[in-house]
């Protein structure tokens, strides 16, 4: 059955959106928001995630509404959250943040949360959250300067894309990969699919 209701991702990040089409799913509508990511005060690093996919859910559903195109569409969002302990690392935009991350992850465990948020077309709201736990090798010198010089922790929760150059600093992982991606594939699946949207009306025209 082909979907009757569009699907908006209310993100702009290329690493959901590629999740996404790994599992035939295609927004019809990218609607990426700007909302405050800072934590709240003594706020959990899960509360956060949690609090952050809900906000990105309803600012991108009210962006739509003031567009006057409040037709009735599933809307997804996601935000994920890395922590040490009960330390939230910053989304890395400046050198001395991403040494900072590393620093704090080189040799010891951490946890990835992602909050899964979805409006379906006739306003109900569901949500999931998501744990990881990922350990980092202790890196070297010549690693953590390496890295550092390779720029990939721009814009990355936590300093790192397990998808890239840092995935050779991963030791062990517990749960869901795609968890620490941006978007965990079960979850989000499953809530599209448990609200009517058609997830597996792609596969059928699939090949390879």
């Amino acid at each position: 059955m082909a979907p009757s209701a569009k699907l908006i991702l209310a993100s702009g990040s290329p690493r959901r959106l590629a999740l996404l089409d790994q599992i035939g799913i295609q927004p019809d509508e990218l609607a990426p928001v700007d909302a405050d990511e800072t934590p709240l005060k003594s706020e959990a690093a899960r509360s956060l995630a949690k609090r952050l996919c809900k906000v990105k859910a309803e600012m991108a559903a009210e962006n739509i509404k003031r567009r006057g195109e409040d037709n009735g569409s599933y809307i997804l969002a996601a935000d994920t959250v890395v922590a040490v302990g009960r330390r939230i690392l910053p989304k890395a935009e400046l050198l001395d943040e991403a040494a900072g991350c590393l620093r704090l992850l080189s040799g010891r465990a951490h946890k990835v949360y992602t909050g899964v948020a979805l409006i379906t077309p006739k306003g109900v709201f569901r949500q999931r959250l998501v744990e990881t736990r990922v350990r980092f090798k202790k890196l070297s010198n010549d690693e953590f300067e390496s890295y550092l010089a390779s720029g990939e922790w721009r814009g990355k929760a936590g300093g790192y894309a397990i998808q890239g150059i840092a995935g050779a600093f991963v030791v062990k992982l517990i749960g869901s990969y795609t968890n620490v991606v941006g978007l965990p594939l079960f979850e989000t699946a499953n809530l599209l699919e448990g609200e009517g949207y058609p997830v597996h009306y792609n596969w059928l025209s699939a090949s390879g």
